[in-house]
């Protein structure tokens, strides 16, 4: 083995040592504001419903979840504004506040006002005797996800909501119906979206990443090559965050068939052409022919997806942190076990404002890692990840597969940043073997040498603790909300 140095690229990434948790006086703070949000979200519902067992169940169930929706705030979102950070197309602190608005945005107007109670079908409600077990079963699942998101944001690992509440109904399920109430067949597709979501990330960005360095940044003439290929690219992730919203962030408000889908995608592509032609090619006019001058044209593309996948997040993920809390409002309200519950207004603030919350107290973090820390990124790397999300998603929809959009943007990252290093070795053995033909004598020590000297440009460290991270989270979030279940079960048994 021959030893391996660190690229220059990772030694450059500087921690993000301004802003929030970098004193003991502001994270005591940021805790004190998390503390007072929950507090307002206790007396409020208190408010709300009558002072009696059942009741009281509802006010620690919008407790919880208030917590887990800071906790999907603190880590989910990062997925959508790092890379956009990491490239510096966007301040942290304007990142958060764009993040904030359209996460909130998309929660309260394209959240939807109709729910399913057990995410992604993955347990039968008839099998639960009771609805009194069935509301111990959505508040463990509740409680177990909030947890489990929390202590992922504590170590700094980015992993899915999604499958964390997946996680903690599995497991209060089993405690409170047996093995017998999970569907396990749709339990196999979300571990399999485990491997399907990141590496269907990682190839889809680095295949664009590939097609703009050949295009753009290995062409003499960058700037005319600019003038052509980045207006199409501009199109094209129009086009594909068109169906990217029309699927995802506006489903629960605006159905549409796969002609409209096409046709609001191939719309968009041509309209983001034909707007973005004479911008870019003014803006390429004025500048040096220089692979760093060409990737700026990239930067105002970056910022509204990092918007858009702020929105469709959501719109979407609102759910996971209110789902169980409008299941345990309905059963309260109806004594009975849906499959689907209407959202009262309250529920839905809790979750918009949950997120927002979270994410400006406890995002930066993070972002950090997904933006920083795994690999550098530039503004044409991160325009990558991102095209690379929405087209992800759109795939997986029409497949019908689970994925998760924290793994499609990670493997994004990890895709960008291996291509880069082959690419970078691969130039550098080029460069000594040539060098070797014109003189075989030094030159041919130098290729021995260089073949030992293999550049980094990712951090494998990340890669093990994020990979570690997915594969736990299911089966823990499952074992914590099953002991949590029997406590509350034996606590109930106990009064």
């Amino acid at each position: 083995m021959g030893k391996h140095k660190v690229d220059k690229d990772l030694k450059k990434i500087t921690k993000f040592q301004s802003g929030l948790g970098n004193s003991k006086g502001v994270q005591l703070g940021s805790f004190a504001f998390a503390v007072l949000f929950l507090v307002a979200v206790f007396a409020y519902a208190m408010m709300q419903q009558n002072a009696n067992e059942m009741g009281l169940f509802v006010v620690a169930a919008a407790v919880i979840g208030g917590y887990m929706a800071m906790n999907i705030g603190a880590n989910d979102v990062a997925n959508n504004i790092g890379p956009a950070v990491g490239s510096k197309a966007l301040t942290m602190f304007g990142a958060l506040i764009i993040a904030a608005i359209f996460e909130a945005a998309g929660a309260l107007l394209a959240g939807g006002d109709v729910v399913s109670t057990i995410k992604n079908g993955i347990i039968d409600p008839a099998q639960i005797g009771s609805s009194t077990i069935f509301i111990w079963a959505m508040i463990s699942a509740l409680l177990a996800a909030a947890l489990w998101l929390n202590l992922a944001t504590w170590v700094g690992a980015p992993v899915s909501t999604t499958h964390s509440i997946v996680g903690g109904v599995m497991g209060a399920g089993i405690a409170a119906a047996g093995m017998a109430s999970v569907s396990w067949g749709v339990m196999g597709k979300i571990a399999a979206s485990w491997v399907i979501s990141p590496v269907l990330g990682g190839l889809i960005a680095a295949a664009f990443l590939f097609t703009i360095k050949k295009t753009v940044l290995y062409k003499e003439d960058k700037i005319t090559a600019a003038k052509r290929w980045v207006p199409i690219m501009v199109g094209i992730m129009a086009g594909a965050f068109g169906m990217y919203l029309a699927m995802k962030g506006l489903k629960k408000i605006w159905k549409v068939d796969t002609l409209g889908l096409w046709s609001i995608g191939l719309g968009s592509l041509v309209l983001a052409w034909l707007i973005s032609k004479p911008i870019v090619a003014k803006a390429a006019n004025k500048m040096e022919n220089r692979k760093k001058s060409v990737t700026k044209l990239f930067t105002i593309p970056l910022i509204f997806s990092a918007a858009l996948l702020s929105f469709a997040h959501g719109a979407n993920d609102v759910a996971n942190a209110v789902g169980p809390l409008a299941a345990v409002v309905s059963s309260v309200q109806d004594g009975g076990i849906e499959g689907k519950v209407a959202i009262p207004i309250w529920v839905m603030m809790i979750g918009a404002l949950g997120i927002s919350i979270g994410l400006m107290l406890y995002g930066p973090k993070l972002i950090r890692t997904v933006g920083e820390q795994i690999t550098k990124l530039n503004q044409i790397r991160a325009f990558c990840v991102a095209l690379a999300a929405a087209i992800t998603v759109i795939i997986a929809s029409w497949q019908g597969l689970p994925v998760s959009s924290t793994h499609i943007a990670v493997g994004g990252v990890f895709g960008v940043g291996f291509l880069r290093e082959y690419l970078k070795n691969k130039s550098s053995r080029e460069r000594v073997i040539a060098a070797a033909i014109d003189d075989t004598g030094p030159a041919v020590k130098q290729i021995s040498a260089k073949k030992s000297e293999k550049r980094k440009l990712v951090r494998r460290s990340h890669l093990l603790n994020i990979v570690l991270a997915w594969v736990l989270t299911v089966p823990l979030a499952a074992l914590l909300a099953a002991v949590i279940f029997y406590i509350i079960e034996g606590m109930s048994a106990a009064v």
